[in-house]
């Protein structure tokens, strides 16, 4: 189970009940009072109302244990929907997910970089629209619409400046007429990989993301760790060679300067024969980093050794900060995500695994689990649209934050 409700502090006995239901999948009355604490008469009532809401549903009795075999609960999938939208510099990618996580429906449109966000905003609304129509879901179980971009903020990405002071969030929720919650693309695919049930019992979980861009989101005990900004976790700009490339950051020697789907190209753009082979296009074409990313996996694939060395070095790189980001966390899971993980987890997948096994802290007391996402290419997205289920269905009490100057020192009498 993906944490207890006595672990997580959702906002009413009701959201806690439907988040035990989800992370079990399947689980009676019974198995709720144990998994939360509640009384036998306070789950029957929230249980009943969300029976009568819709959103839970009696699947059947367990088999008997010689006594009467106790009813089963589980999601209605159906009930409720959300839409997950995923800004990345080189497209948008949309998903229609049901109220487990599944995707019903998605696309993918190109087009950000040089255009106006109003244009953009009002397009955005027309494709959800289509998105939800195309599925032929009832616009009213559509219970919100969820933004990620790849640092939460399109504003600090160097190829989408022109969005500075332009209102997003509040332009979109404006457009499609439905709530609107925005994020880091990365901490959105943690939340996905949680909402859908794949974690299990990790108390500790990181998804890193590697897309254009290198990220990671973690989350503990069902609860990502945002940090001050929603930018928690960017590994890409962990520093790695104080004396190495100059990064977009600002900083020198990050994971993404020297490691990231950019760096890989450049270096394989130097490379005229295997640029040749791989059929990348000049400095300042109209590929994208994705695209040509990919065609270097292919590349070396189809057994070309400077692309395979290339791809090599770039997972070791990785590899180490991985490291560095479980053990400061003393992470129990780890799941590997994105689209050029998507392409490349079977190279990078085990070099990760290796380098926990033989140099994480905690490895005599318990290892990390390493896996690669089932949903990598879109896992943003959907992680998008479980935010807005989060949000709207298990919402979370905030965490208490003090404000500053709180001391009442000077006003001490001598």
């Amino acid at each position: 189970m993906g944490g207890s409700a006595r672990a997580i502090p959702h906002t009413t006995s009701r959201a806690a009940v439907l988040d035990v239901i989800r992370a079990a999948g399947t689980i009676s009355r019974v198995g709720l009072v144990e998994a939360t604490g509640f009384t036998g008469a306070t789950i029957s009532t929230v249980v009943r109302g969300l029976i009568d809401d819709g959103l839970v549903r009696e699947v059947g009795r367990a088999e008997s244990t010689g006594g009467k075999p106790r009813v089963l609960l589980r999601l209605a999938q159906e009930a409720r929907y959300a839409v997950g939208v995923h800004i990345d510099p080189v497209g948008i990618t949309y998903v229609l997910t049901d109220l487990t996580g599944a995707v019903v429906s998605r696309l993918t449109r190109t087009g950000v970089r040089d255009e106006d966000p109003a244009e953009i905003t009002a397009r955005m609304s027309r494709q959800v629209d289509a998105l939800v129509e195309g599925a032929g879901v009832e616009r009213g179980r559509v219970v919100g619409v969820g933004l990620v971009t790849p640092t939460g903020d399109l504003r600090r990405q160097p190829s989408l400046r022109h969005w500075a002071g332009y209102p997003m969030v509040e332009e979109l929720r404006s457009a499609v007429d439905l709530p609107v919650v925005s994020g880091n693309d990365a901490t959105a695919a943690a939340l996905g990989e949680y909402w859908s049930g794949v974690v299990g019992g990790s108390s500790i979980f990181a998804a890193v993301y590697m897309g254009t861009g290198v990220g990671a989101g973690v989350l503990v005990n069902g609860v990502p760790h945002d940090g001050a900004s929603g930018n928690a976790g960017e590994i890409g700009h962990v520093c790695l060679d104080v004396d190495g490339p100059l990064c977009w950051c600002g900083g020198r020697g990050c994971v993404e300067a020297i490691a990231g789907p950019a760096a890989v190209v450049a270096a394989a753009r130097e490379d005229a024969r295997l640029a040749r082979d791989a059929g990348l296009v000049r400095e300042g074409g109209r590929s994208s980093v994705a695209a040509e990313f990919a065609a270097v996996v292919r590349a070396a694939r189809r057994g070309e050794p400077t692309a395979r060395s290339l791809l090599d070095r770039s997972a070791r790189y990785l590899a180490v900060a991985v490291r560095n980001l479980a053990n400061v966390m003393d992470l129990d899971l780890l799941v590997l995500t994105g689209p050029s993980l998507a392409v490349a987890g079977s190279i990078y997948l085990p070099v990760i695994r290796e380098e926990l096994d033989r140099a994480f802290f905690a490895r005599a007391t318990h290892a990390v689990e390493v896996r690669l996402s089932t949903s990598a290419a879109t896992a943003p997205a959907i992680g998008a649209a479980t935010m807005v289920l989060r949000s709207q269905l298990v919402p979370l009490r905030p965490g208490l934050r003090l404000p500053a100057n709180l001391s009442e020192a000077g006003a001490v009498r001598r």
